[in-house]
């Protein structure tokens, strides 16, 4: 069996009332859903998140998709902006390996 493994990305989370509904929205990624309370509202944008994550990698997508939205990679944690912390949402993601686990899965 593979091995598996498990992330957990922590995502801004912007929330907005609108009329009847509640909008979450991930500014950073561009997805927003939306709910009739901030609980459901939350909930249908971490779905909805989750799916894009899970589409991107089965697409092998992910880094295009990432570097197209403006993000790349650094070394080491960037700092903060001073202030509040803005809200965010966790949005965990399970891996499993299709290889053994004594396999090796970097080619070259």
């Amino acid at each position: 069996m593979g091995s598996r493994i498990k992330m957990t990305l922590e995502l801004p989370l912007q929330l907005k009332k609108k009329e009847k509904w509640v909008v979450a929205s991930c500014p950073a990624l561009d997805i927003i859903s939306q709910g009739a309370t901030e609980d459901e509202a939350k909930r249908n944008l971490a779905e909805a998140l989750h799916l894009f994550f899970e589409s991107c990698i089965d697409r092998g997508t992910l880094e295009q998709v990432l570097k197209e939205c403006g993000f790349e990679a650094v070394t080491q944690d960037v700092g903060t902006e001073t202030g509040p912390a803005p809200e965010s949402i966790s949005i965990p993601l399970y891996l499993l390996s299709k290889f053994d686990e004594g396999r090796n899965c970097h080619h070259g």
